[in-house]
């Protein structure tokens, strides 16, 4: 992984703004503390002549998202395009439902309006309102609409998440085409050392024969832009997880519920574990556009829960036990798995030798051992 410097020791600050490729140590894999893009983390053992390091912790998230991986997130921009490919309601539902779970605030975005007439974008935008959506629409080929993102993406990391095919990498592309970087700016080192993140991202082609985009980008790049700030670009992927969301959550996600329940107030549904299948006393009716979608979600996520509880019980220990070190700093060391790595004794292996006997004699043979036994 290639980590920017942000801090020192004492005789190397000229170091800081630089990068470093630095590995993983080995006790944050067996106690499973993943390394996204994005984190905050602490390096040792640096070579500062060949540039070279060591991840030795992670320091504590404020924010994190699972589809993609990448932490310490301010804002999510979901993109999506009005043609090639077309926006496709589920998988935009799916998409909405993901960044709602997280917490973190997001931004609609439709590129490629100059592919439609002023009819399609109104639909949308229109469609949209009714789901509880205002949605941004510009054009990347064109560099419209790109100064209102532009200020909104302003010193914070954002990621940027869609289809295959949607142009996050053109987006990118053009969000960092016009960077005047001074030698007084703290990435200017990174120019300096010719450092593959300010290249130009890679840019695919829709496919002719499925109207869909084609996976240009293979992993997540964590790119800084001039003014302070990360914009991360990502795989596309047309179904996002939601390993996150509930099933009493996941009404939550859902804008169109969240406003009935809204409306309702002070009177809520009869039950407390109401999941709105139009169960006796509930306020949330089925009259609204994506309640199919809502219905489909939720056997998606029940079935998921069934099988996890099934597989895992409700009483899982952790892979990792914290024990408490000097000066009361605790430290995290792995769980070891339960009689795997116990001595075992030594009446057992007699016993587990007297067993193999016993399996290869048979009883004619075991009867005339014990009898000459006897005689002895």
């Amino acid at each position: 992984m290639r980590v920017i410097v942000g801090s020192t020791p004492p005789g190397h600050a000229h170091h800081r703004g630089g990068d470093l490729l630095c590995v993983v140590r080995a006790l944050l894999k067996k106690i499973r503390r993943r390394v996204l893009v994005g984190d905050r983390v602490l390096v040792g053992g640096v070579d500062w002549a060949d540039r070279r390091g060591m991840i030795e912790d992670v320091f504590e998230r404020r924010a994190e998202v699972a589809d993609p991986p990448v932490a310490n997130v301010d804002r999510i921009v979901l993109l999506f395009s009005l043609d090639q490919p077309q926006p496709e309601p589920a998988t935009l539902t799916r998409f909405l439902v993901e960044a709602e779970s997280t917490g973190i605030p997001f931004l609609l975005v439709f590129n490629k309006v100059e592919l439609v007439d002023d009819k399609t974008i109104s639909y949308w935008r229109d469609r949209l309102k009714s789901w509880g959506y205002d949605p941004l629409f510009l054009s990347v080929d064109q560099k419209s609409g790109l100064s209102a993102l532009e200020e909104m993406l302003e010193g914070q990391t954002t990621v940027i998440v869609g289809p295959s095919g949607v142009g996050k990498s053109s987006l990118i592309n053009a969000l960092r085409c016009n960077q005047n970087i001074s030698e007084e700016d703290p990435i200017h080192k990174l120019v300096e050392q010719n450092s593959k993140w300010f290249g130009e991202q890679r840019v695919g082609t829709v496919s002719k024969k499925s109207g869909k985009g084609k996976h240009t980008t293979r992993h997540v790049s964590l790119l800084p832009i001039v003014g302070g700030g990360f914009l991360a670009d990502t795989p596309g992927f047309n179904q996002p997880s939601l390993m996150k969301v509930t099933k009493k959550g996941l009404a939550e996600t859902f804008p169109e519920i969240r406003k009935m329940l809204a409306e309702n107030e002070p009177s809520k549904c009869l039950f407390n574990d109401c999941v709105h299948l139009g169960e006796r006393g509930c306020v949330v009716k089925g009259d609204w556009e994506r309640y199919p979608y809502y219905l489909q979600l939720l056997d998606e996520i029940k079935i998921r829960e069934s099988f996890q509880l099934r597989t895992f019980g409700t009483k899982r220990e952790g892979d990792v036990r914290y024990k408490t070190g000097v000066m009361g700093v605790k430290q995290a060391e792995p769980r070891l798995e339960l009689k795997k790595h116990r001595r075992v004794s030594r009446k057992k292996i007699n016993q587990s030798i007297l067993d193999d006997i016993d399996d290869d004699l048979d009883e004619d043979n075991w009867f005339e051992v014990k009898q000459h036994s006897r005689k002895r």
